[in-house]
């Protein structure tokens, strides 16, 4: 279990070297009382509506690219669009990106300087709680081809990530809810102590400011070493996509009309189960977690789920096959561990019986 451990900076090592990320107070206003130099912004657009006034010398600059952050805007096809803005801005080679948004907005600004140019440095300034405590560090983005979410992507870390929490008093209640949906999994794939921490300090993180600070860094603590040791997903880190094969296949059978997190932690919610049917895990386990696991997804628990359309999106998982499927689910001790299963008629039994008990509500 990781041992808090409170600092300003937690330092990365990644394949381009170490990166830092810094918790700083106030980093709105002293970013745009000093612009970085030679950086072209990229900032989301609700970010940029919010913060007319404390981020109006960078909104009001040259050197900006204002992008609404939908799933749609980080499609393939709207790349040659930003390709075309930047060069309308004069981009250079040197120049540095600095992403301002949450995840979407990382994952374009992150597959912009991997490709233009041959490639450009960045740093980002994450907005939201999942960016925050989760997706601001790994160096992975991931883009959209069609109907296939997150199939393209690079590995390119940023220059330095700067996390100021002031940035979440604005964020609406189910982005907070979808951000601890993030955090939830990391706690659980750290160890069951870990978790059980994590979800006796629920009613905290959303209540206090530096109960939640606290968490966001423990969160990137746990993620540091998962990522420092498998930085290109080959093996151990898989097991942060605990939770998100099922998750994933919930945004695409409800056309994302389920915030990412939540999915996720339905998803976490959806494998414990299935492991406690399957006899991997047990019972107790599956009970241990669905306590925090429906308080987090109860907002979207109304949500109709098409179990079918849920299996189908599932088996087109690119980790996945016809016939087995790799899941992420916890043993018999409570420990998040990788295996593959059979996609069948038994597994689909499982899952009708998961949302016959605890779906729509």
């Amino acid at each position: 279990m990781v041992v808090l451990r409170v600092s300003d900076e937690i330092k990365i090592l990644s394949h381009k070297g170490e990166y830092v990320v810094n918790f700083v107070s106030g980093g709105i206003d002293q970013l745009n009382q000093q612009p970085i130099e030679n950086a072209i912004y990229i900032v989301d657009q609700n970010i940029a509506q919010i913060y007319d006034n404390r981020l109006g010398n960078i909104l009001n600059s040259q050197k900006v690219l204002i992008i609404e952050a939908t799933e749609e805007n980080k499609s393939l096809t709207q790349f040659p669009a930003y390709v075309d803005s930047l060069v309308g801005l004069n981009v250079r080679r040197g120049q540095k990106l600095v992403a301002i948004g949450g995840g979407i907005i990382q994952d374009i600004t992150c597959f912009l300087a991997a490709t233009m140019m041959r490639g450009l440095p960045w740093m980002f300034y994450p907005t939201t709680l999942l960016a925050q405590s989760d997706s601001c560090i790994g160096s992975k983005s991931s883009i959209n081809s069609g109907e296939v979410k997150n199939i393209l992507g690079t590995f390119t870390p940023p220059e330095q990530v700067v996390i100021d929490v002031d940035f979440l008093q604005t964020l609406e209640e189910k982005d907070i809810f979808s951000g601890i949906g993030e955090m939830i999994k990391v706690h659980a794939i750290d160890s069951p102590e870990s978790f059980n921490l994590m979800a006796q300090s629920y009613e905290k993180i959303h209540n206090d400011r530096l109960e939640m600070e606290k968490f966001i860094y423990r969160s990137l603590l746990i993620k540091k070493r998962l990522i420092e040791t498998d930085e290109f997903d080959l093996g151990p880190r898989n097991v942060m996509n605990y939770g998100h094969s099922f998750g994933h296949a919930i945004e695409s059978a409800t056309n994302f009309a389920i915030p990412h997190g939540i999915a996720v932690t339905i998803g976490m919610d959806i494998a414990n189960y299935v492991a406690s049917k399957l006899g991997v895990s047990t019972d107790h386990h599956f009970e241990r977690m669905h306590d925090v696991m429906d308080k987090n997804s109860q907002t979207y628990r109304h949500v109709h789920i098409d179990v079918n359309a849920l299996m189908l999106a599932l088996s087109k998982d690119k980790k996945n096959s016809a016939t087995q499927l790799r899941l992420i689910l916890p043993d018999q001790d409570g420990c998040i561990r990788i295996g593959l299963y059979d996609n069948n008629d038994t597994l689909l039994d499982i899952i009708k019986d998961y949302f016959a008990i605890y779906g729509e509500q």
